[in-house]
């Protein structure tokens, strides 16, 4: 982790960057990024580049997969509830389930911090999340950024991208779209709520319902609502490898922007539907509670956020069995929750069973 200046105190100081506080933050973050090395993981934290040695790995003709993404308008929720640790986490998931989707496992993670002012202890937070969610996905915290902005973010103010390497074996690369075929079956893992999408939707919500983070959660008893809204995003790696090596897996869609609608059908060719039946697992109460809440209809629901499905897989039907086992066992909730079907026009998702399966989500 580097930051931004180039003398402690003094003017600079003056001017609202303090490098005594970076360095404060670096010495915390360093037994964080120890604890999620690996195999291939090189030096240590503080130079100008983290180094991997993918040789270290095993892979045999492999392919660098790589990823970028933030936590959008969640990180102003979090940073007005306090929930640092956890967007961290998410910040994690959203790079690493985009990687395993290709079929990659996660090799190395770097981040990037911007404040107004660096705070480290909050800092500290916000990177201990992202040590955890690093762990999780076992790819090491190599490196990152952490900029003082003063006039760009206001006093507690602080945004977050994250970047993340993976490699893949040539011949293992996900989606075979070219084998996905009539009649394989959808699998849905469970999600652990909103994860890191929707949120410029939940706060439109809550300043309509004139609610605050602190008010009661409405769908959950003695919760805070900042408690049911900001549970971090599943990382769903472990178990998306087990199913890969488990065989049969031809797909897999991670359920982010654009929820159930939109990111299905970025694996399928054309030709090919995604027929998914909402029967076939139950909609958190969250986002029944949004859409009674936002006047949604479960289409703009299903648009919008993950409804409860937080990752997709497409797999054959004669290995479904092992696949669902090898998920189990890594701790996911899975659902059989549709099959692939030939169809004329663009690829797309057909919803069966909405008004059966979420009568709650209608506007009232």
């Amino acid at each position: 982790m580097t930051t931004q200046g180039t003398r402690t105190g003094g003017r600079y100081a003056d001017a609202g960057v303090d490098i005594d506080a970076g360095a404060d933050l670096v010495a915390r973050i360093t037994p964080m990024a120890a604890v999620t090395r690996r195999a291939g993981a090189l030096g240590a934290l503080g130079g100008f580049g983290g180094l991997f040695d993918l040789a270290a790995c095993g892979f045999t003709d492999p392919i660098l997969v790589a990823t970028t993404d933030g936590v959008g308008t969640k990180v102003l929720l979090a940073a007005e509830a306090g929930a640092h640790h956890a967007v961290g986490i998410d910040l994690v998931a959203m790079c690493v389930n985009d990687l395993v989707v290709q079929g990659a496992q996660p090799l190395f993670f770097l981040d990037y911090f911007a404040t107004g002012r660096l705070v480290p202890a909050l800092a500290g937070q916000v990177i201990a999340g992202i040590g955890e969610g690093c762990s999780q996905a076992g790819c090491a915290l190599i490196g990152g950024e952490t900029a003082e902005m003063p006039g760009l973010y206001g006093r507690g103010e602080f945004d977050l991208a994250g970047f993340a390497v993976g490699a893949v074996e040539r011949d293992a690369i996900l989606p075979r779209t070219d084998r996905i075929a009539d009649g394989d079956l959808v699998l849905g893992l469970a999600s652990a709520g909103v994860h890191a999408n929707g949120f410029s939707l939940v706060r439109l919500v809550l300043r309509e319902q004139s609610l605050t983070l602190g008010d009661p959660c409405p769908w959950s008893p003695g919760e805070r609502l900042a408690d049911g809204l900001l549970a971090p995003t599943r990382i769903y790696v472990r178990g998306c490898l087990a199913a890969i090596a488990a065989g049969g897996v031809k797909a897999l869609a991670h359920i982010t922007g654009g929820g159930l609608v939109e990111n299905p059908p970025r694996v399928l060719g054309d030709g090919q539907v995604l027929r998914l039946d909402a029967r076939t697992w139950a909609m958190p109460p969250v986002f029944a509670w949004l859409g009674r809440a936002g006047k949604l209809d479960a289409m703009e629901l299903l648009r919008t956020f993950n409804c409860g499905i937080g990752m997709i897989l497409v797999v054959d039907p004669g290995r479904a069995d092992q696949v669902r086992r090898a998920l189990a066992a890594a701790g996911e909730t899975v659902h059989t929750i549709g099959t692939v079907a030939a169809a004329s026009g663009r690829p797309r998702v057909e919803f069966a069973g909405l008004e059966a399966a979420w009568p709650a989500a209608s506007p009232s």
